[in-house]
């Protein structure tokens, strides 16, 4: 098969961001009209930190695959952008800033103490990604900086309609960033276009922005289903005073084993999943992975057909 033009390229791997790209995510939408509750906000934020982080990580794998010293002078700016060139400098410290704004303690978000395990796993598959892909599919997974600078003028625009508890001072990230994807992303879809040359390497890029795509629903998705109020589905009958608590589905039965029942007793509708872990959280304090294993509980049973959920 012949490689596509330069232009036909483009054109696919833009398509990709109108069709794919997370601005099109529920929860985005949701932000952008106004409708998030402050909790919902200051989730996310103190979730989106941990992904910010990971950025300079993969920033870093993507330096040392490079062998080209002009490639690498450019790339080491992103670092920078992140990180800053001195303590109290980059994206960093300004998203920080925003955690402050919406009322999250400052030094809780940096410690990553809130991280949902779906973002924690979603933000490690990319930096996952980066390490086990060459360079050239590694530069291709960072294109969703051709979107980014739209999504944050929108949501420039939609904090300081809808949010206004929200400081202005609090958005200079996304400021910052309306500056610096542009530029960004014209470095690395230039280097994209150049560098594949057959339609083997442009398949290969399309695949690898494809599953940066993925990669930003599937945090999204994390983030949006802690709001959400699981109960049992109506197609589902719970055994939870039986000896052996199971939940009998009309095509299986599936059994409760370790604190499933006490879980799914508080899954009524009524409790987000994060109310059901500060419940179990303050009836158990002795067990340190208990949000761990609430979410991968309320995820696999939803999975299951046993929970529901309801935003």
């Amino acid at each position: 098969m012949n490689a596509l033009s330069p232009q036909e390229f483009e054109a696919r791997l833009r398509e990709i961001g109108r069709e794919r790209y997370h601005h099109r995510h529920p929860f985005n939408l949701r932000m952008h009209a106004g409708t998030l509750e402050p909790a919902e906000i200051r989730t996310w934020v103190a979730n989106r930190y941990y992904y910010q982080t990971r950025i300079p990580i993969k920033d870093g794998l993507i330096l040392a695959k490079a062998q080209d010293p002009a490639f690498r002078r450019d790339w080491i700016g992103r670092i920078h952008d992140h990180d800053g060139h001195r303590d109290g400098e980059g994206g960093l410290e300004l998203w920080l800033a925003l955690a402050e704004a919406v009322g999250l303690d400052r030094e809780r978000v940096a410690g990553q103490r809130d991280v949902l395990p779906g973002v924690r796993r979603a933000c490690d598959a990319y930096v996952d990604f980066v390490a086990s892909h060459d360079l050239l599919e590694s530069v291709a997974s960072s294109l969703t900086e051709l979107f980014a600078g739209d999504i944050m003028a929108v949501r420039i625009a939609a904090f300081e309609r809808h949010y206004p508890w929200v400081a202005t001072e609090g958005l200079r990230y996304f400021r910052a960033r309306t500056r610096q994807a542009p530029a960004d992303s014209a470095f690395g879809l230039a280097f994209v276009l150049a560098q594949a040359r057959s339609r083997e390497l442009q398949d290969r890029c399309v695949a690898a922005l494809e599953r940066k795509c993925e990669i930003l629903w599937s945090l999204l998705d994390a983030v949006e289903a802690a709001h959400a109020r699981p109960r049992l589905s109506p197609h589902a009958l719970a055994r939870l005073d039986d000896d052996e608590p199971m939940i009998v589905l009309s095509e299986r039965a599936v059994k409760l084993g370790g604190s499933g029942r006490e879980i799914l007793q508080l899954c009524d509708g009524a409790r987000t999943t994060l109310d059901v872990v500060a419940e179990l959280a303050a009836r158990h304090p002795e067990e340190p992975d208990l949000a761990e294993d609430v979410h991968h509980f309320v995820e696999e049973m939803t999975k299951l057909s046993v929970l529901v959920r309801e935003t």
